[in-house]
């Protein structure tokens, strides 16, 4: 189940190269799958399997149920859940509504990234 972390990772880099070139919604998008496959990948690492969804908030709630609070997990929840609803907006959005997401939106989703990214590191150890 690597690859779930390596593509996760693959797909920071790819909202990075999105954002670069102004294209917002994509790179929300990336972000958006980044945080599915880790934490899906977080969850596989802990328990063996992990739920067949894709709501990010249910996807936290499942991880938190499982590594309880270490490494500041719960903190991390609570601090960023509206950015999660935000993220599955992104999710659905993406493949059927017209949407429009702003520079200061993909700076909030790479901070969002590099915070989880540590909580993540310290999980994967834990």
């Amino acid at each position: 189940m690597e690859t779930l972390k390596t593509r996760a990772f693959q797909f920071v880099e790819q909202a990075k190269f999105a954002a670069e070139r102004g294209y917002a919604e994509l790179a929300l998008f990336n972000v958006e799958q980044y945080v599915q496959l880790y934490v899906k990948y977080l969850l596989y690492k802990k328990v063996g399997d992990f739920p067949k969804t894709h709501y990010v908030r249910d996807l936290f709630d499942r991880l938190s149920a499982v590594y309880g609070d270490v490494c500041g997990l719960k903190a991390f929840v609570e601090r960023w859940k509206t950015f999660m609803a935000v993220l599955e907006y992104v999710y659905v959005a993406s493949r059927y509504l017209p949407y429009r997401a702003r520079r200061e939106d993909v700076d909030m989703a790479m901070r969002f990234v590099e915070e989880f990214s540590e909580v993540g590191r310290c999980l994967e150890t834990s």
